[in-house]
Formats: structure tokens, sequence, C-alpha cells
């Protein structure tokens, strides 16, 4: 049965390429991203690696731990790691799952048949702290991940946790967001005392209250 928004992520062990892991024991309270790629050596994979590992700081000031998988054993990950690091000047030090016998692809529902019998599909999932599974992406095999979309949602998800918040379209972080319909009108000047505007009676804004 697939994964669904707000399901408890399925914990497992694992060997990677820095060692053997438990899941839950990795993340921690931290936030966490897991992203699967088809195979070890594979173009767009490469440049998806390099970027997540040049964004490592910002992954970090996110409180959010990395890992990606492959099918592949990991002393192929170890030579893909080399690739990576050479080819996309950085330096991959988030750990990537060796899930040769499907298991983690199984649990996570990254094997689509109608894509491929054996490959995982590209899918990403952020995981909160509670374990919970807080977003789903799946890309397919041609198109690369937008790495600034990941870190733009993990904003919102880490704003929208905390206060009775929405972000609209487009929403960068330090933006003015939407006060949910829970909140009376007569209850923002108390909740929200940075002032807020009134567009429909629906369609309430705010400054980001965490700025």
């Amino acid at each position: 049965m697939s994964l669904r928004l707000g399901d408890i992520a399925p914990n497992f062990q694992a060997k990677t390429s820095i060692g053997d892991i438990d899941f839950y024991e990795f993340l921690g309270d931290s936030w966490g991203v897991l992203f699967s790629h088809p195979a070890d050596y594979t173009p767009v994979c490469t440049t998806e690696l390099g970027r997540t590992a040049a964004l490592k700081d910002e992954f970090a000031k996110r409180n959010v731990k990395v890992l990606a998988l492959s099918v592949d054993p990991v002393d192929k990950h170890l030579g893909w790691i080399n690739d990576i690091n050479e080819t996309q000047n950085t330096k991959v030090e988030f750990p990537i799952i060796a899930d040769e016998d499907r298991k983690v692809s199984d649990l996570y529902d990254m094997i689509h048949p109608n894509a491929s019998e054996t490959f995982t599909v590209r899918s990403l999932f952020i995981i909160g702290p509670d374990k919970k599974v807080k977003l789903i992406i799946t890309y397919p095999a041609s198109t690369g991940r937008n790495f600034h979309e990941v870190l733009r949602v993990i904003d919102s998800l880490q704003l929208t946790a905390n206060y009775q918040v929405a972000t609209p379209a487009n929403w960068q972080d330090g933006e003015d967001v939407i006060i949910t319909p829970a909140v009376k009108t007569e209850d923002i000047p108390a909740r929200f005392p940075k002032g807020h505007k009134i567009i429909k009676p629906y369609l309430r804004t705010t400054p980001q209250p965490n700025k």
C-alpha cells in the first residue's frame, strides 16, 4: 500500500555509503529528506546529488538530514560519489542507501511497474520530527529535481507547523502569509501583532510571524 501524507514513515535498517544505519536513529529529532535514484552512474542523478551536497549548509540550518537511495551496492556508490565530487565540484557526505534487495524501495512504494519493473522512480519524501510524511514528490527519469523548491517547501512546512498560517502560491521565505480560516477575524490582532490585511473575508494575510 502506498504512503500518503500524514502516514508514519516506515523505519528501516540499511547499508549505506557511510555504514549501516537505522533510519529513525539517523534522523533523531531532525526533519528528513529521503530521495531515490534509478541507478548509480546516471547523469541526471549525478547532478542532483552534487546539488544536494552543495546545499549542505542550507539543509543544516533548517535541521534537515538528507538520505539518498539507489538499488546498487555500496562499492558502486563509493565509486559514483568520487565521480559526483569530481564533476560537480562538491563533497557528498550524506548517506546513499544501498537497497539491493529493494526492501526500502518497497516500503516507500518507489517501484512503479509501468515505469520500470526493477528501478526506482525518482521519489522524494519530506519527513517531520514526528516521523510523519509531510510531502511526496515523484519525478520522471528525464527531469531533474529543483532543490530550491525542496528548501522552499521545508520553509513552508516548518513555518505552518508552528503558526496558524498557510503559504500562498510562489511564496518565498520572508513574504506575507495567509491566516488560516480557523482563526476568527476578531482574534487576529492578538495572534498576529505585526498587522494584517483582509482582502476577502476568507483571504487574510499577515507578515511572516517568525521573521
